[in-house]
C-alpha cells in the first residue's frame, strides 16, 4: 500500500510540476501583417505551448486571412501584449491552448485585463484533442465580457481535424481548415 501512495504522489508532483511549466506565460513576440494604413485593425492573440506550436500556426492562418482581406494584423504572444495599446481593434481573435481540459491561464488573464465589451471575438481552442471542455469554458469566459463572439472553432493536434482525410500531416489539415473557417467568418463580416 505505502509503494501505491509513493507513486501517486510521484505522479501528482510530476502532474503539478508540469501544469505550472506549460500554464506560465511563453516569450515575447508581436508582428504585423497586412495594410498597415488600413482602419480595419485585428489583434490576434495567443501564448506559445512550450511543446508544438500549432497555436502558432493556426494563428498566422488566421491573420494571412485577415491581411489578404484588407485588415491591419497584429499578431501578438500574451508577453507581448502587455505593453501595447488593446482598444484600438475592431476584432480580436484569442487562442488558447488546452492544459488540463480547460483554456491556458495566460490567455485568460489577457483577456481579464483587455476592454473587449461590445467589441467582435473569434475564439479559437487548440489541444491534443480532448478540447470541448476547454472551447466551453473559453467561449463563456468571453461571454462573461460583454464581447460579440462570432465564431468559436477547435482545432486538434492528434485527432483527426478533418474525418476524410487521416493520412498526413493532422497539422498541415488543421492550418487549412482554420483559413476555410475564418475565411467564412469574413465573408459574413462583409455582409454585415
Amino acid at each position: 500500500m505505502k509503494k501505491i501512495t509513493k507513486w501517486i504522489v510521484a505522479i501528482l508532483f510530476i502532474w503539478i510540476v508540469l501544469t505550472v511549466w506549460v500554464e506560465k506565460e511563453g516569450p515575447y513576440d508581436k508582428w504585423n501583417m497586412g495594410n498597415l494604413d488600413s482602419s480595419k485593425k485585428a489583434l490576434v492573440l495567443y501564448d506559445p505551448d512550450p511543446f508544438y506550436n500549432l497555436d502558432q500556426q493556426i494563428c498566422e492562418s488566421v491573420g494571412s486571412v485577415l491581411a489578404d482581406n484588407d485588415f491591419n494584423v497584429t499578431l501578438a504572444t500574451v508577453a507581448a501584449i502587455q505593453e501595447a495599446k488593446t482598444t484600438d481593434y475592431q476584432l480580436y481573435i484569442f487562442c488558447a491552448n488546452t492544459y488540463n481540459w480547460e483554456p491556458d491561464w495566460a490567455i485568460c488573464r489577457a483577456i481579464d485585463r483587455i476592454p473587449i465589451a461590445h467589441k467582435k471575438v473569434i475564439a479559437i481552442t487548440v489541444g491534443a484533442g480532448s478540447t470541448s471542455n476547454s472551447q466551453k469554458v473559453f467561449e463563456k469566459l468571453i461571454i462573461s465580457k460583454s464581447a460579440i463572439l462570432l465564431g468559436s472553432k477547435s482545432f486538434w493536434l492528434w485527432k483527426p481535424n478533418d474525418s476524410s482525410r487521416t493520412n498526413g500531416s493532422n497539422v498541415k489539415v488543421a492550418v487549412k481548415k482554420s483559413r476555410e473557417w475564418i475565411s467564412g467568418i469574413v465573408e459574413l463580416m462583409k455582409k454585415r
